[in-house]
C-alpha cells in the first residue's frame, strides 16, 4: 500500500537526494522547503511520515517538530530528522525550549546526519512504515 512521506529541506539537491532513494521504495513523495509550507502540507495531506531538515529559512524545523508534537492532532506522524547537526545539538535545542515555557516532545522516531547512505535511509522508512 502507497504511503505518503513529506520531505522537507531548503536544499533542492537534497530533496532530490530523498526523492529518488525513496521512489526505489513504491511511496509518494510530496516536498516543502520551508516548516511554514510544510505545516500547510501537513494539514492538508496527513503525511504518514515526515522527513525534516533542522535549519531551514521562515520556519526552522526545531519549531516545526515542536509544533508537531505538542498538537494533539500531529504528533501521531512519524518524523525522521536528516541534518548537517547533530543530533544532541537538536535534542538541547529541544530542551532549552521546553525550559522556557514549552513542553516537552518526545524524541524523532529517527535522526540521521547528512549526508545519509540510501539503504540507511531507505531500512528507517520502511520499519516506520511497514
Amino acid at each position: 500500500m502507497e504511503k505518503t512521506i513529506l520531505v522537507v529541506d531548503d536544499s533542492l539537491e537534497v530533496i532530490m537526494y530523498v526523492t529518488d532513494v525513496l521512489d526505489e521504495i513504491g511511496h509518494k513523495i510530496v516536498t516543502a522547503q520551508n516548516g511554514e509550507e510544510a505545516l500547510e502540507k501537513v494539514a492538508e495531506i496527513q503525511p504518514n511520515l515526515i522527513i525534516l531538515d533542522v535549519l531551514m529559512p521562515k520556519q526552522s524545523g526545531i519549531k516545526m517538530y515542536r509544533e508537531l508534537k505538542t498538537n494533539n492532532a500531529l504528533k501521531h506522524i512519524p518524523v525522521v530528522i536528516l541534518s548537517g547537526i547533530s543530533k544532541r545539538t537538536f535534542l538541547r535545542s529541544q530542551e532549552a525550549l521546553a525550559e522556557f515555557g514549552g513542553q516537552p516532545v518526545p524524541e524523532p522516531n529517527a535522526y540521521l546526519e547528512k549526508p545519509a547512505e540510501p539503504e540507511q535511509l531507505t531500512q528507517i522508512v520502511r520499519e516506520i512504515l511497514g
